[in-house]
């Protein structure tokens, strides 16, 4: 899943409105953004294949430090953690909202995701297979991402056009993830997913409007 992780953001926002919605960007990709780095180490591996799912090209085959159940679950428990420490460990709730957020990518992706996500290390491996029924896989993105927003605008904040058009255009990117040509190598696919998760924060941090 891409921009679908995107909608626990906005939603999310509206159970601690002091948490900056770049951070919660940032939380809902968490498991991605390590993938990246840990796939251009070598430490993960992903393969190219074209038609393995009817929506994406890739061949997930070996990533236990990110995308295990395990895996996740530490990672969001490292996150309560690191929140709680900067913040004082004044706002336990907000805390728990990021952890929340981190792990609900694990959770996202096992209903698109092929079985390729292990449950612990490399092994006993899960995923509903949405990917594989690809326009019902862009639908349920796209869903989960404008239900979101409009969560986040029920709250009452202000930029709704410019949320709506920057929502507009992270479908559109995601529409040539999706459908478009598959990347030229693994490394070509990490740093094109990291960039973009980059991307998405700082755009983000300039569409919020300043705390009131």
């Amino acid at each position: 899943m891409f921009v679908g992780h995107y909608g626990v953001s906005f939603a999310a926002k509206k159970l601690d409105r002091t948490i900056p919605l770049w951070l919660l960007f940032i939380a809902v990709q968490w498991l991605d953004v390590m993938w990246a780095p840990l796939v251009l180490l070598g430490v993960e591996r992903v393969r190219i294949v074209p038609g393995i799912t009817a929506s994406n090209p890739l061949d997930l085959y070996y990533m236990p430090y990110t995308h295990s159940l395990v895996a996740a679950l530490l990672w969001s428990a490292a996150a309560y953690l690191a929140y709680g420490f900067a913040v004082g460990r004044r706002n336990p709730i907000a805390a728990m909202v990021i952890a929340g957020a981190v792990f609900s990518h694990w959770i996202l992706d096992f209903v698109v995701h092929r079985p390729d996500l292990p449950l612990y290390d490399n092994t006993a491996k899960v995923g509903l297979g949405l990917w594989n029924v690809a326009a019902l896989a862009f639908a349920v993105e796209a869903a989960l991402l404008f239900a979101g927003m409009y969560v986040y605008f029920r709250m009452g904040v202000g930029r709704k056009v410019a949320m709506i058009v920057f929502g507009l255009a992270m479908l559109g990117v995601h529409a040539v993830t999706f459908f478009g040509a598959p990347p030229t190598s693994d490394r070509a696919a990490a740093m094109a997913a990291l960039t973009a998760y980059v991307a998405f924060a700082l755009v983000i941090r300039f569409l919020e409007p300043a705390p009131a």
